[in-house]
């Protein structure tokens, strides 16, 4: 942002300024097609870059293939690249794990690069359509929401229904019992217990009755006998 710095592009020092460009916005694979116009770089800037070109491939997709790392590092072999990896972890550039089976990086987070004004709009249009699956997501569960409201407020008044019915039915229950034992005039468990028992005095009269029976048999077969 400096005025300055952009003034190094029409200067002589204009391959300076195409260098940090490719370390701000652009990959290895970058500097390596202008490598002939470019000032040379050490091997802690050459892993720099390759460490930034990780980054800008982990922000297109998360399981990077070996090969493809291979090709756009331009390593000689997997045990560099792994090593590259390592290195890019410690330096807390990025963080993920190797699948050695499957000969992928899978990549769990990773850091910001530096972004051209060209890319704004891009980013502007992807925040809004987030914006909007966010709200549609929101509308969603707020419909959610409501249908379970309405499903509480159903069962409620079925639940005051049912206890209503419930304490109609003990009242009905109740006068009707009471309604029973004013037509008896007593207690219905002590006119069970009378229905069950005889009275006092009953018993008595019943055997002095099949007493009285069994004499008259007994004399009359006296008198059967005498006239024989």
């Amino acid at each position: 942002d400096r005025p300055s710095v952009p003034q190094l592009a029409d200067s002589e020092f204009s391959p300076v300024f195409r260098l940090l460009t490719i370390f701000a916005y652009g990959t290895y694979a970058d500097y390596l097609a202008e490598a002939a116009n470019l000032p040379p770089l050490t091997e802690a800037q050459k892993n720099k870059l390759r460490h930034l070109s990780v980054v800008t491939l982990a922000a297109k997709i998360k399981c990077i293939p070996y090969s493809v790392l291979l090709e756009q590092l331009q390593l000689k072999n997997v045990r560099q690249l792994e090593d590259l990896v390592i290195e890019a972890v410690y330096a807390d550039v990025l963080r993920g794990s190797l699948d050695q089976r499957n000969q992928r990086l899978e990549v769990d987070y990773s850091i910001g690069r530096d972004i051209r004004r060209e890319e704004l709009s891009t980013i502007t249009r992807t925040l809004q359509e987030w914006c909007q699956g966010c709200e549609v997501v929101l509308s969603g569960i707020e419909e959610q929401v409501s249908r379970a409201n309405q499903h509480k407020e159903q069962q409620l008044a079925l639940k005051q229904q049912i206890e209503s019915e419930v304490a109609n039915l003990k009242k009905t229950i109740k006068v009707t019992t009471a309604a029973a034992a004013a037509a008896t005039s007593q207690d219905p468990e002590q006119h069970l217990t009378e229905l069950r028992e005889p009275a006092p005095g009953t018993n008595q009269r019943q055997a002095s009755k099949k007493t009285s029976k069994a004499k008259g048999l007994r004399g009359s077969a006296k008198i059967w006998s005498k006239s024989n």
